[in-house]
């Protein structure tokens, strides 16, 4: 196969942080608060619009509360478990690295006495009927290391007596979201948003301020002052939308208001998730015609369409061993690199050797369908080198 000719007009595919919304530059900054303090009458008005913006944009339920913390979304879902969890057992579904990792922090460090693990390996999900809803449950809404996500919420009833506490970092802005349905939702504006890292979000349902409220003090570990928000046994108005415990970049929070300023160009959130859907179908396109390569998630409705995950199927790869592959898929991407056509595609570390892209609204479906023609090339290119060593 020849050497594309036509390369992408943005080579950012990176799964965080993603690739800025089309058409940025750094004059859309030219107006941050910079060297004033995020207490002020203009910092608090920034932070106040930046939350109403993305309650906006997202149609959350007009009692919710929404706000930005510390940590991006991992240190957002770690405030959620510090400050709620405790009152009652709790189940976890992990079926990648990051909803792993929260069944860890349950049992290891927050030592809960009655935890439920339910696992899954990376690209199949657990049995979400499994969930117990007298109990907190804790999930992640699309594993953004595995491209597996659920496929609705129609498992959680509306009438739950525990929390349902959401790690929506890659489905948010990206995916239809039932709100009702979720007590905590977090998630990092560096993701569908194009947003600057180390920034979290956190939205809280009247039920899930209330736990805050009345587990204030009543846990058995220490909170770190970062997590306590409901100072005093109370998450007063503002404390979320405008009075961080921490101090924020001002510049991230004006990139993020540009970013939801955009998204309401292209028709709010219908359009946010229409344009991650028509990505992931130029790529669908593309696999159902492909005799090297496949998606990782083991079937179409659970299949993300903002990290899409893929494994190659070819047969000579999967003779590898698992060390072989994984340097055969760097292969790949390394060439893809040099060719400044696409960044960061390697898969997760823990993951499967692979390719991961991300598809999130910020990419121009054109783009896909330039990269398209050079991974054919790319695997076609690594495959002849190992065919070669072969035959020596």
């Amino acid at each position: 196969m020849e050497k594309p000719l036509l390369k992408t007009n943005c080579p950012n595919f990176s799964s965080g942080p993603c690739a800025k919304r089309p058409g940025w530059s750094a004059y859309a900054l030219e107006n941050a608060l910079l060297g004033r303090s995020h207490r002020s009458k203009e910092g608090k008005a920034r932070l106040q619009e930046v939350s109403d913006r993305m309650k906006k944009v997202l149609k959350l339920p007009e009692d919710y509360r929404i706000g930005v913390v510390a940590g991006s979304d991992t240190g957002a879902v770690e405030l959620a478990m510090w400050t709620l969890l405790g009152p009652r057992p709790v189940d976890i579904f992990g079926w990648e690295s990051f909803g792993k990792g929260w069944i860890t922090d349950a049992v290891k460090f927050l030592k809960l006495p009655s935890v439920n693990e339910y696992k899954a390996d990376y690209g199949k999900l657990p049995d979400l009927n499994k969930a117990n809803f007298a109990n907190d449950v804790i999930f992640t809404f699309n594993g953004t290391t595995s491209g597996v996500k659920v496929p609705n919420l129609d498992w959680i009833p509306a009438n739950r007596e525990g929390l349902t506490i959401c790690d929506a970092t890659s489905a948010v802005f990206a995916m239809e979201i039932d709100f009702t349905k979720l007590d905590v939702v977090t998630f990092s504006w560096q993701k569908v948003l194009g947003g600057e890292a180390a920034h979290g979000v956190i939205i809280l349902s009247p039920r899930a301020v209330k736990r805050m409220e009345e587990n204030e003090l009543k846990t058995s570990w220490p909170v770190p002052k970062i997590f306590r928000l409901a100072a005093e046994g109370k998450l007063k108005p503002g404390e979320l939308e405008y009075n961080t415990v921490n101090t924020p970049s001002m510049l991230c929070v004006e990139d993020a208001i540009d970013a939801l300023k955009w998204a309401e160009t292209v028709r709010g959130l219908s359009g946010l998730i229409w344009r991650s859907n028509a990505n992931l179908e130029a790529f669908e396109e593309w696999v159902a015609k492909s005799d090297w390569i496949d998606f990782l998630a083991e079937s179409k409705e659970i299949r993300s369409n903002t990290s899409v995950c893929f494994k190659i199927k070819a047969d000579w790869f999967q003779k590898l061993s698992d060390e072989e592959k994984t340097k055969a898929a760097k292969k790949i991407t390394s060439l893809l690199d040099k060719e400044g056509v696409a960044y960061d595609i390697n898969s997760y570390g823990k993951a499967p050797a692979g390719l991961r892209v991300w598809c999130g609204a910020t990419v121009e479906t054109s783009d896909i369908k330039k990269l398209i023609p050079w991974l054919d090339w790319a695997y076609e290119t690594v495959a002849k080198e190992y065919s070669k060593e072969a035959v020596k």
